[in-house]
């Protein structure tokens, strides 16, 4: 079998997310036709997971410019720049129209289940890079499909992978026997049956980023209405001064002011801190659990357990490409060093394109959440400029692939999700501010810091 010419053949996009829909924009400003291939059952699946958590960051941040010009035809305008949205006005107001308008182009219940190169498998040579990718599908009915692409990138982010209880990276023993109690995902307390769960409840919150401040905040606001509701925050460092952002500093004043409801959610005795706690096992009590850290430490029963760890990249459907990761983060080899969180904050990372998300894989690209592994800096308006570097690569504009075309505001300590009742905040002296679980707004240089 020949080979079809490479620019016959759509550019696949994996996922219909925020950045993945960017690409598909970019690409066909470009001329260059997209696919985009979404495994949940409707645009932005994973957006609507978190509908309830209110943006960092303002519309004007959120929206992708190439985005938007496609959109202007039909009558489009962007909201209220100053505004920030929450999870579920992102999806409504601004994905599900941009997807509305790439039509075709975006499939749903489309889960990509393996990326490979016609009849090369991970370890042939010859002749591979003139082979286009071959992608396999699983359909919700159960029917499986083949196509071939010219290009593959992939935004289908980290969602899918919540980091484990465990301190040591993986399941805590007895995790798994005690899912009914544990939860990966912030609770949504307007809804009757999430509030409760929770009310008048012991809770363990594990983490040490904004998703568990937010946390932290709600479930302090909940116990101030609800006798008997109770946090016990655990950490697997200690508390310093930056543990709870930049505060009143912070140039992002929504942000700063998560970082303080959660810092007040504990000096009002809403929530314990457990500093150094690294859970190695979780064990029945009752109805409770226990958790067991590995100095042998245990805890007061809880009735429920938010494991707030972070996020990780599925890998697994990649497996027959040829991948340039980082051995720690699991990102691209070049870009590891400009968002190690080891050494940076988000407001120490700078923007990247091409260079820095390439494979020896040709023409495979990671963006988005995706290409950051497991750190958990990423940057929304940064996914937009990486596909626009990718797109114009694709197209073989060298020299806008290779151009910056992203001016960082100053920023303060980042942060992750936003408070669930608190607009006014956001849009304080019209800063612009961190998104939810899925991005992070930009920064320029700031003192480095985990994130």
């Amino acid at each position: 079998m020949n080979a079809p010419a490479h620019t016959e053949l759509p550019v696949v996009v994996i996922g219909a997310g925020p950045i993945g829909l960017a690409a598909a924009a970019h690409l066909v400003g470009r001329g260059i036709e997209p696919l985009v291939l979404e495994a949940g059952p409707v645009v932005a699946s994973t957006v609507r997971d978190w509908s309830h958590v209110r943006l960092f960051s303002t519309w004007g941040e959120v929206v992708d410019p190439a985005a938007e010009k496609l959109l202007a035809p039909t009558g489009w305008v962007r909201p209220d720049g100053a505004g920030c949205p929450t999870g579920g006005d992102w999806a409504e107001q601004y994905l599900e129209p941009l997807a509305a308008v790439l039509g075709e182009r975006v499939r749903v219940g489309a889960r990509v289940t393996g990326v490979s190169r016609l009849g090369r498998d991970r370890v042939v040579d010859a002749d591979r890079e003139a082979q286009p990718f071959t992608v396999h599908l699983a359909h919700a009915d159960g029917s499986e499909e083949r196509l071939l692409a010219r290009a593959v990138i992939d935004a289908s982010g980290t969602w899918s992978a919540p980091g484990p209880l465990g301190g040591d990276g993986l399941p805590a023993l007895g995790e798994r026997s005690a899912a009914d109690r544990i939860s990966y995902r912030l609770p949504d307390l307007k809804d009757p049956a999430v509030r409760a769960r929770y009310a008048g409840r012991r809770t363990a919150v594990i983490g040490s980023g904004a998703s568990a401040f937010t946390a932290l905040a709600s479930l302090a606001a909940l116990a101030g209405e609800e006798a008997g509701t109770h946090t016990t925050w655990i950490l697997r460092r200690g508390i310093s001064g930056s543990t709870f952002g930049g505060g009143e500093a912070d140039q992002l004043p929504a942000r700063g002011a998560l970082g303080l409801a959660a810092k007040a959610a504990v000096d009002h005795g809403y929530a314990d801190a457990v500093t150094g706690f690294r859970t190695t096992a979780v064990e029945r009590s009752g109805k409770q659990l226990v958790l067991v850290a590995e100095d042998g430490r245990r805890l007061e029963p809880v009735d429920e357990a938010i494991v707030l760890t972070g996020f990780r990249p599925d890998l697994t459907f990649l497996d027959e490409l040829r991948l340039g990761l980082d051995e720690r983060l699991q990102a691209p080899a070049a870009l590891a060093p400009l968002i190690d969180p080891n050494q940076h904050s988000c407001g120490t990372v700078y923007p990247h394109g091409v260079k820095e998300l390439s494979h020896p894989e040709k023409d495979l690209y990671l963006v988005g959440m995706k290409s950051y592994g497991r750190a958990p800096t990423f940057l929304a308006m940064t996914g937009y400029e990486q596909v626009r570097s990718v797109a114009a690569a694709l197209a073989g504009d060298t020299e806008a692939a290779e151009r910056v075309e992203l001016t960082l505001p100053e920023t303060g300590v980042c942060g992750g999700a936003g408070l669930f009742d608190q607009p006014e905040a956001a849009e304080a002296d019209g800063g612009g501010c961190c998104a939810a679980p899925a991005t992070l707004t930009l920064g320029a240089p700031a003192p480095s810091g985990p994130c």
